[in-house]
């Protein structure tokens, strides 16, 4: 682990926010303030070079881009040492490490263990690695074997970013869970920023949040949510979790969706201008 691991919110302000290399992604990602924290989705029908093209140009335009790196979409070795060799020459210093969502391994890595391990060991290692947490069930991991992966995987990494979460007494169980197990790296929130709610819906049920979505109807005016979801209330209850150093929570990181710009403005009407601890609790 690098040595500035416990210290990330200082780094980038504890705000993160990740687009999908789709068409006009550059363009959203241009609505954010100079400097702040772009992650790059991998998906399966995009492949590993459109993540990587993006943060290539999002670095050069003075982002901090973190490229997710995904493991079954990886057809070699070499072909992973050749994109830490290209994300080295642009500067990229950060990489996000997950399984990936393809059906079938497009090489020899099926999850992302094996390529945390081989990341470790490349001349040009990354600064910084993230890996991904689960505060609910995984879609198709049992909780047991998650939990076993994760340990493992903390060695290789630096902080762990979790997975949408709506709940917030759930997330604040699971990073207490972390803790008692002295996995003590810190920890960015995901979240949803401000989104279609019908897009919402339709990518937290693809990616197994069916529960978590039946609690933010229990708890939501329907209504309200029929013209897009903000994860307001979600931030003024984690409050006191941000506020206590026992977590060893870093910050946020917003799943915008590419609306970007939606969820900027969002987060200025909150005050949220700088950093995401700022006048939650």
């Amino acid at each position: 682990m690098t040595s500035d691991m416990n210290q990330p919110a200082r780094n980038h302000g504890g705000l993160r926010y990740e687009v999908i290399p789709l068409r006009g992604a550059l363009d959203a990602a241009r609505q954010l303030p100079a400097s702040s924290t772009v992650t790059v989705t991998s998906t399966p029908t995009k492949g590993l070079d459109a993540t990587v093209d993006l943060a290539e140009r999002l670095q050069l335009e003075g982002y901090h881009a973190v490229p997710h790196l995904a493991a079954r979409s990886l057809a070699s070795r070499a072909q992973l040492d050749e994109l830490l060799d290209q994300l080295a020459e642009c500067s990229v210093s950060e990489v996000f490490v997950i399984g990936g969502d393809s059906p079938t391994p497009a090489g020899e890595f099926s999850e992302a263990l094996p390529v945390l391990r081989a990341i470790n060991e490349h001349r040009y290692r990354p600064e910084r690695i993230g890996i991904a947490g689960y505060p609910e069930r995984h879609a198709v991991i049992p909780d047991e074997a998650t939990s076993s992966a994760l340990d493992e995987k903390t060695r290789y990494a630096d902080y762990i970013c979790s997975q949408i979460c709506y709940d917030a007494n759930t997330i604040a169980t699971w990073v207490k869970s972390l803790r008692a197990r002295e996995v003590d790296l810190p920890v960015y929130v995901g979240a949803p920023g401000a989104v279609d709610m019908r897009k919402l819906l339709r990518i937290s049920m693809k990616i197994g949040l069916g529960e978590s979505m039946r609690y933010v109807r229990k708890q939501h005016n329907v209504g309200k949510l029929v013209s897009g979801y903000t994860p307001t209330e979600l931030f003024h209850e984690l409050g006191p979790t941000l506020d206590d150093p026992e977590y060893n929570i870093a910050g946020w990181h917003l799943f915008t969706f590419n609306e970007v710009a939606k969820t900027r403005q969002w987060l200025e009407n909150m005050g949220h201008a700088g950093t995401p601890q700022e006048g939650i609790a």
